[in-house]
């Protein structure tokens, strides 16, 4: 579990991927990082611990640029204390890639064999997100055909990242000089969501883990992105889509619903509030249907996620 966040504006980005990672920070308390874009050069700061901690007024100074990406991280992958593993990633080629990613790659040890022996890149952690990006730029680079990237190329590539990628894996990557790309596994296992804002100066997207970053920014939502859909937002806020994946299904984890995400999300159409009380109403008919007889004095909610859960079951006993 991680939280994710890319957003391409008409002026700096810096505060708005801040407070965004901020309203995220339930989903990861390990690390946190932001990069941003500005003609042509990516400025990036990350570290181990929580978003408060990780940025102070210099290094937010230092992240220039009107579009950028965001991860506040909770390790599924690698190691909890390696600083290296903060996110995003970055790597040179081709065109210089940023990425950030949440969920967690079921085939990433072939993967990461295969990229070593067939594709000669090599990975200095052990985090699945870095073989992610690798997968991609490998992509990346055997779809171009020219010297600059374009929408097909990208497009091509991430159809061969879900050819050879297994597992869950919401992403949002920026390719230098071009803009801002974001892309759900198949399954749509981990959740990702769109906003969109209307400004005198032009039109503004926002792409994060979840729906309460986009209200909390100011944002309008616009939808979810599709399993297997890529999302391509260039610097100018031209939004463009696609989907990539041959066969798509969704079949999102249910963990987000339960546990992971904030009660005032909305993932895939499906209120995460709404579904934890119905969790308690039904856990209700059982208790009644099974042991009419038991006397319950109170419903303690653990962990706090489940509080909602608890205080419909309460209502109902």
């Amino acid at each position: 579990m991680c939280g994710i966040l890319g957003v391409v504006s008409t002026t700096a980005v810096n505060q708005l991927l801040y407070d965004g990672l901020q309203v995220l920070q339930h989903r990861g308390q390990d690390a946190a990082g932001i990069a941003t874009e500005e003609d042509g050069r990516f400025h990036m700061h990350k570290g181990p611990g929580m978003v408060r901690d990780v940025f102070r007024t210099r290094n937010m100074r230092a992240l220039s640029g009107n579009w950028g990406i965001g991860h506040c991280r909770y390790p599924t992958a690698g190691s909890a204390y390696n600083a290296a593993e903060a996110q995003p990633f970055y790597v040179n080629s081709p065109f210089g890639l940023m990425l950030a990613h949440n969920g967690n790659l079921t085939n990433a040890d072939q993967l990461k064999r295969d990229m070593f022996l067939q594709d000669l890149r090599h990975m200095n952690t052990n985090s699945d997100s870095e073989v992610l990006l690798n997968v991609l730029a490998h992509e990346l680079q055997a779809a171009s055909t020219k010297y600059l990237v374009d929408e097909e190329t990208i497009f091509k590539a991430v159809a061969g990242v879900h050819r050879r990628v297994k597992g869950a894996y919401a992403v949002v990557a920026m390719i230098a000089g071009y803009g801002l790309l974001a892309f759900r596994d198949p399954f749509g296992i981990r959740p990702l969501v769109i906003g969109k804002n209307e400004t005198p100066e032009g039109t503004e997207y926002l792409v994060a883990s979840e729906s309460v970053a986009i209200d909390t920014l100011g944002f309008k939502f616009l939808r979810d992105v599709e399993p297997g859909e890529a999302v391509l937002i260039d610097r100018q806020g031209h939004f463009v889509s696609r989907q990539c994946a041959e066969r798509t299904m969704l079949a999102p984890c249910m963990f987000e619903y339960v546990y992971l995400a904030r009660p005032d999300s909305l993932m895939d159409g499906v209120s995460v509030y709404e579904t934890r009380v119905k969790m308690g109403e039904y856990l209700a008919d059982k208790i009644q249907h099974t042991m009419p007889h038991l006397a319950i004095d109170s419903v303690i909610p653990i962990p706090d996620s489940s509080r909602h859960s608890a205080m419909e079951l309460a209502t109902r006993l």
